[in-house]
């Protein structure tokens, strides 16, 4: 649509392999915007003699979608600007989720299970921008999560085996990449079926490889485009938590 109303289009690389430097310096960037990425040490030191870069501040692809704003406002020199961006955003957060009551108080964390592979059950750490996400939207953090999170800090996922399964019962709900129709298999399975959050359908399906998948991972423009859609699927999960 911003094409149809005359704006350019963006430069767009292939990273398949890895990074194109030539063409990134090609475009003759005067500032390169990564926070939200996962540049290497090697990565950064080659983008930098093209251009200042802006680099992620911890763990890649971990930067939060605040922090995201803030560093790359401020790197582009328009600070002022993504402060308000962020106010913008968390007011439209904040009125889009009121009309969502049954979320609050809840507790959930962002899954990935494979049901032709019932042998584990992974989430994102806190830290990971995908269940971080969660606590914006008013879920707070399981134990179990937490606790499993601390004991392994050096990695973004962490697997739970099936026969650990019901160290999860504290889960009140689920959000998952993956198709409505993989519920049945996680439910008929002996372990993970008796997980209080899949046995009472309490999980919120994502899709695989969609636009709104993508959203699930925030950015100060899938917010506007996709939380709406976010948010009624994760109501719709709580609305079966028992």
């Amino acid at each position: 649509e911003l094409v149809a109303d005359g704006a350019s289009v963006p430069a767009l690389f292939d990273e398949t392999d890895a990074i194109d430097f030539e063409a990134v310096a090609a475009t003759s960037p005067e500032v390169i915007l990564a926070a939200y990425s996962g540049l290497t040490q090697e990565d950064y030191e080659t983008l930098s003699k093209i251009a200042p870069t802006i680099a992620y501040p911890d763990i890649a692809w971990g930067t939060a979608w605040r922090d995201m704003i803030r560093m790359d406002s401020a790197g582009m020199g328009r600070k002022d600007e993504g402060e308000a961006l962020v106010t913008e955003l968390e007011e439209l957060i904040s009125t889009q989720l009121a009309d969502y009551p049954q979320i609050a108080g809840k507790s959930a964390a962002f899954f990935s299970a494979t049901p032709s592979d019932m042998s584990s059950i992974g989430f994102y750490i806190p830290a990971d921008p995908r269940t971080g996400f969660l606590a914006d939207l008013g879920l707070s953090v399981p134990e179990s999560v937490a606790k499993a999170a601390k004991a392994d800090p050096d990695t973004f996922y962490v697997s739970i085996s099936a026969e650990n399964a019901d160290t999860l019962s504290d889960v009140d709900l689920m959000v998952m990449y993956g198709e409505d129709s993989e519920l049945a298999a996680l439910q008929g399975d002996a372990l993970f079926g008796a997980i209080p959050a899949i046995k009472n359908g309490a999980v919120a399906f994502v899709g695989n490889g969609t636009a709104l998948s993508a959203a699930t991972n925030p950015t100060p423009l899938s917010l506007p485009w996709g939380l709406k859609d976010y948010l009624a699927l994760i109501a719709a999960a709580a609305d079966k938590v028992q």
